[in-house]
């Protein structure tokens, strides 16, 4: 039977693109089954995010941060050195806006710490001269009505606790502002002294306080010195030329000598504290001022303290006596940078090492101090 064929031929495929065109009578390849095929090559998982863009801004933020830390240490310290330098004659009253004013207030001036002396002009130390000045200031502006003095201290040199009771006197005598004394966690010796030079005196129950005394510290290290081969050699104009010193034992006649001294200042103690709590001096002697510690509920008893309470109390016995009443407008002497500053200067020493307590702490000294803090 004769084939048919179809009249309409199947065009021809094009050949694939980059394959080479087959060539006239050259017969056709072989078509690979399903089964033979090679596989689809498999799929590129996603590239990850990159994480160069995330370290990046971390490190931006980083070196912003420090910036900004190094400028504000800059202008602090420029500022602080500025106040220094600035003449003693300046009356900043007398130059419009730079002394504000508004509300009558009660103005809290901090003493934390041991109290010790300090020239520096770092606008973050705690020095009795910076103490001072502040209560000065405060006292001097119109609208403080009454300050409070913030107390958690255990004392200091003899010197720099005088200098603080001074400018307290100065605040109520000159400027006749009153001044509420408000005991913290412990206001012992020299923290008890500027206290009796206040108004009023506030304290917790459970404050420790008292301490009226005086004490020289020093050390013998004359057997530590043999041990080790140290001799000193000192050459001096008077026989009492190193009284105190560490390389040998004190002689009695130096011992009469201190303790002279020591008589003094405490015969100064017992005065501030008759006089600022009228109490006679021979009372405080015999039953007080030896030296021991109470609680603030054992020194109101005692008539160390007026009243037990805490900062609010103190807060509005000052605004009663400043005539302004209770729960007054509150002003604080506190610099946010100040206090982060002084906070890392007394924990890691970062900003110029320890502050005068720790220049103080290897040399004998006279102090209102309680030694047991």
């Amino acid at each position: 039977m004769e084939e048919i064929k179809n009249p309409f031929p199947e065009p021809e495929k094009p050949p694939q693109e980059g394959a080479a065109a087959p060539q006239p009578g050259t017969p056709e390849p072989p078509q690979a089954s399903p089964a033979s095929a090679a596989p689809p090559p498999a799929r590129e998982p996603a590239p990850a995010a990159p994480k160069t863009a995330t370290r990046l801004w971390l490190k931006v933020l980083a070196v912003l941060y420090a910036a900004a830390i190094t400028v504000s240490l800059l202008v602090i310290e420029k500022a602080a050195t500025a106040r220094k330098a600035r003449p003693a004659d300046l009356d900043l009253k007398q130059i419009t806006g730079m002394v504000p004013t508004g509300k009558d207030a009660v103005a809290v001036v901090p003493v934390y710490g041991p109290i010790y002396q300090s020239d520096s002009a770092r606008a973050w130390d705690k020095g009795s001269g910076q103490t001072a000045r502040r209560i000065d200031k405060l006292a001097a502006r119109k609208e403080v009505k009454a300050i409070v003095l913030d107390i958690n201290s255990p004392g200091g040199t003899v010197s720099a606790v005088q200098e603080i009771n001074a400018a307290i006197l100065r605040a109520r005598n000159e400027h006749k502002k009153p001044v509420v004394a408000m005991l913290g966690d412990v206001a012992a010796s020299g923290g008890y002294y500027i206290a009796a030079a206040c108004d009023k005196v506030v304290s917790h129950p459970g404050t420790i306080t008292g301490s009226i005394g005086v004490i020289f510290s020093g050390a013998n290290l004359e057997g530590l010195m043999k041990k080790i081969g140290y001799k000193p050699e000192i050459i001096k104009s008077g026989k009492f030329k190193d009284i105190g010193s560490m390389g040998r034992e004190m002689t009695a006649e130096e011992r009469r000598l201190l303790q002279a001294m020591i008589d003094d200042s405490y015969d100064q103690f017992v005065a501030v504290v008759s006089t600022g709590r009228n109490i006679p001096a021979d009372k405080l002697r015999s039953e007080i001022a030896d030296g021991r510690i109470f609680t603030g509920r054992q020194a109101l008893e005692a008539r160390l303290v007026d009243a037990l309470g805490d900062t609010q109390t103190a807060l509005d016995l000052a605004g009663e006596l400043g005539k302004i009443g209770k729960n007054p407008r509150v002003i604080r002497d506190t610099d946010p940078f100040s206090s982060i500053f002084s906070m890392l200067d007394s924990k890691l020493g970062i900003f110029g090492g320890g502050g005068a307590a720790g220049i103080l702490a290897g040399h004998p000294r006279l102090e209102y101090r309680w030694q047991g803090f």
